[in-house]
């Protein structure tokens, strides 16, 4: 993937990469997995590209959900509502990669600062994903838990995350507009790194000339895109937990892809290849914005592998046309 000073690269941190495992969870584990991946984008910095993060809170504001209603069910506190969980995600991670690159970037001896915006996304009122709550949060439970979740937690819908358990979903409707758009243009254009729409940033509707904040948590992936899309961006590059996309997953005949075509990804797409609020809204992202103008390239990759992915050594591009 080669570069000009000018290059604009959107990178986006998936929640299920910050815990490594299912005993590598807390908020310090977490943190380390954040340093780690802070350094690969500090050497995308260091060679001229202008970087902007979003990251995911899946399993986060799931921990935090699921904390509240414990809190609500034995004692006298109030529960805390879904946007506000998705806030309070926003916030600490976003806190968390604004100080592990900026104590990166110091090491490095570079005086950029780094800013992480609490950031709204309009979502329309009547989206179906509110219907239909297909986003995963929180952990993941082996099949034996499901009767025991169920009684304890009637209010949960539970799914199916293939090949790796089940969890719970929440409504996850669509990316419209983001809200405080013009304020990371000037950021950007005051030569900050930025860090924005963290766990796809916290969902409001319009009520006439006023903002409510909407019961949901938006994929980050889509809301990346749109941003990418909106910056003008030339990359855009989504880590998550696999080094790769693969077709026939978890089966004899699985293949892990090094790249593909847009019409290869929509074909596959067709084909049911990729799991529904896991890897399919991330292929539908890359190729959202690698058909959004010519030149765009998009990569999926492995967190830890972020150096090598920017680099062209691993991960999956996609991109339309002839090969880049």
């Amino acid at each position: 993937m080669t570069a000009t000073q000018r290059d604009l690269v959107v990178i986006a941190i998936g929640g299920n990469s910050l815990i490594s495992a299912r005993d590598k969870k807390s908020v310090a584990d977490q943190y380390d997995a954040i340093c780690a991946t802070v350094a690969h984008i500090a050497d995308v910095i260091e060679s001229g590209r202008r970087v902007v993060i979003t990251h995911g809170n899946g399993p986060q504001v799931g921990f935090i959900l699921l904390r509240s209603e414990i809190a609500r069910k034995n004692s006298d506190l109030h529960s805390v509502p879904l946007v506000s969980c998705v806030a309070d995600t926003q916030g600490a991670i976003g806190w968390q990669i604004q100080q592990a690159l900026s104590n990166e970037l110091r090491a490095r001896s570079d005086a950029g600062q780094v800013v992480s915006l609490v950031t709204q996304v309009r979502v329309k009122a009547d989206d179906p994903g509110f219907a239909d709550p297909d986003k995963f949060v929180g952990e993941f439970y082996d099949e034996k838990d499901l009767p025991a979740l169920r009684e304890q937690n009637p209010q949960w819908v539970l799914k199916e995350d293939p090949g790796r358990g089940w969890r719970r979903v929440v409504p996850s409707p669509a990316p419209v507009e983001i809200v405080e758009l013009d304020a990371i243009r000037a950021l950007l254009d005051g030569g900050f790194h930025l860090v924005t729409v963290g766990g796809g940033g916290i969902p409001v509707t319009h009520q006439g000339n006023h903002l409510k904040g909407a019961s949901a948590v938006i994929d980050k992936d889509f809301v990346s895109e749109l941003l990418a899309e909106d910056l003008h961006a030339d990359y855009l590059i989504i880590l998550t937990a696999v080094e790769k996309v693969a077709i026939h997953f978890g089966q004899a005949d699985e293949q892990w892809l090094s790249e593909m075509t847009t019409d290869q990804a929509r074909q596959y797409m067709a084909q049911n290849e990729f799991a529904p609020g896991s890897m399919l809204p991330k292929v539908q992202a890359a190729v959202k914005f690698a058909e959004s103008r010519p030149g765009r390239t998009a990569l999926i990759t492995l967190l830890q592998k972020a150096k090598e992915g920017i680099l062209g050594k691993t991960g999956t591009r996609i991109y339309r046309g002839a090969r880049i």
